[in-house]
């Protein structure tokens, strides 16, 4: 699928069925692009329970993209304490890259934590993800703590952004 001017982009809640591909899709992208192993995927699936088994709607929310009907990203905001909302599971499929739909789910996040009246957005990424920590940075997520980790069967720099809201 590409994208193209023409081209239908919408998000929306999720729905049953799209967890499982938001757990499918870290599996498949992140051992494709990165290298990484199962392990990775097992995380995204124990974060994924998580989210479901203990999901606040008055206080969490999460956006499916979709590009023509079909599902190529999601980002989901998490309550992690009374004040301070965690961004997590931003990605979005090949296809679906490169037309700012990495950013606008960042937005929107971002939005809902602010209406919801969060203090602070935190997120953990991965110093090799480039693209991600991009859009982090270009809405003034700060780095506020590195350190090394093995995982996935590689080498590692775990980061922590903040972003006062």
């Amino acid at each position: 699928m590409e994208a193209d001017q023409s081209s239908s982009v919408h998000l929306r809640d999720p729905r049953p069925g799209d967890m499982g591909w938001v757990i499918q899709q870290h599996g498949e992208i992140y051992w494709r692009e990165y290298g990484w192993n199962a392990e990775f995927e097992a995380l995204v699936a124990s974060i994924v329970a998580g989210m479901m088994k203990r999901h606040d709607p008055a206080w969490e929310r999460g956006w499916i993209a979709e590009l023509d009907g079909e599902r190529v990203g999601s980002a989901f905001v998490v309550r992690k304490s009374k004040t301070v909302a965690q961004l997590r599971l931003l990605i979005l499929t090949p296809a679906a890259r490169g037309f700012g739909l990495g950013g606008r789910l960042t937005d929107e996040c971002i939005a809902f934590a602010r209406d919801k009246g969060y203090r602070k957005m935190v997120l953990w990424t991965n110093r090799n993800l480039d693209a991600a920590r991009a859009i982090y940075a270009r809405r003034g997520f700060t780095l506020v703590d590195s350190e090394t980790h093995h995982s996935y069967g590689h080498d590692q720099v775990g980061e922590h952004w903040e972003l006062a809201l």
